[in-house]
């Protein structure tokens, strides 16, 4: 039986997927993007028997980052980790305070019981942002949705860097799951066949 389970939660005003990811041979969780609903976060980490290792943020928009406040309150001494070129945008614009964050960036590798999370800096949503890879699951963030990609036109956004970081995922052998900020999941393979921005990535 496979250790790994993720649930995916639509929370706060923008319905952005929070996810939980659960190894399910330890019992130890990690939350990523608690945008919002903490209530409904906590209650589904309770109702699975899950202890909260590590809340893993993919950027530091408001709607990724708006239950950290109430999370941290629930669960003390549990490390929020944000790449620093987010962190240092926080209480700016879209990016409120969320208190200190554990800097994580590309090539570090996180444990949450058995299983191991591995950072890819994947900018141009945001300078910070980071796409997590767990087994065959890519949590993209606002980088890569299905058939299309984040927006670039916010502060610190650029759209070089985005293809970049499109093209990179795209370059990633195999294939994956896509677990995106907002809407429906997808797959890395049937992206690369349909998407058109993760296309034109590729060409470049």
């Amino acid at each position: 039986k496979q250790a790994m389970q993720i649930k995916a939660l639509p929370v706060g005003a923008m319905g952005t997927n929070c996810y939980l990811l659960e190894d399910e041979s330890t019992n130890a969780a990690a939350v990523v993007d608690p945008g919002g609903d903490a209530g409904r976060i906590l209650a589904q980490l309770r109702a699975d028997g899950m202890t909260v290792r590590a809340i893993l943020l993919t950027h530091a928009h408001f709607d990724h980052t708006g239950a950290v406040s109430e999370l941290r309150q629930a669960l003390p001494g549990v490390p929020v980790y944000l790449h620093p070129a987010d962190a240092a945008l926080l209480g700016s614009d879209i990016f409120p305070p969320i208190g200190a964050t554990v800097p994580y960036d590309e090539g570090d590798a996180l444990t949450v019981g058995s299983l191991t999370v591995r950072v890819l800096h994947t900018p141009g949503h945001t300078p910070g942002g980071v796409t997590l890879l767990a087994g065959d699951a890519l949590f993209t963030g606002d980088t890569l949705f299905q058939g299309s990609m984040g927006r670039t036109d916010f502060a610190g956004g650029s759209y070089e860097a985005i293809l970049a970081s499109l093209r990179r995922l795209g370059q990633l052998s195999g294939d994956y799951q896509v677990l995106p900020g907002h809407m429906d999941a997808s797959t890395l393979e049937r992206e690369r066949r349909s998407n058109y921005y993760l296309m034109e990535a590729l060409e470049g």
